[in-house]
């Protein structure tokens, strides 16, 4: 069982955990809405701050928690078993960080749309 921590409050993190939630046919991951507070292992700001998921009892942040995720959803499975290669991982974890500095404007623009 993986266990996905994600913000309820950000329109962006909601619609993608959507769509996980929608690939996640066997019910392999645990969705935790920080809103909701339930077992959090980290504080809240820490969690809210970088995407956190646990698998086989080992937590894991950003681009390597979002392939724990994909490791529990078969469609994703191979891009979550080749990010267990340094190299891949090390390039996720770039675009993660990119994705970073402009999420904020993301967020906005869903916001926008949604409303």
């Amino acid at each position: 069982m993986v266990t996905v921590w994600f913000d309820g409050g950000c329109p962006l993190c909601r619609r993608e955990i959507a769509l996980m939630k929608r690939l996640d046919r066997r019910g392999a991951i645990r969705f935790i809405n920080l809103e909701s507070d339930q077992g959090c292992p980290l504080d809240r700001a820490t969690l809210l701050a970088r995407f956190q998921a646990e698998e086989d009892g080992h937590l894991y942040e950003g681009a390597a928690a979002f392939a724990a995720m994909w490791r529990a959803i078969p469609l994703l499975r191979p891009v979550g078993l080749a990010a267990r290669n340094p190299a891949v991982l090390a390039v996720l974890q770039w675009g993660y960080g990119k994705f970073l500095l402009i999420r904020p404007f993301l967020q906005r623009l869903t916001r926008r749309l949604e409303g």
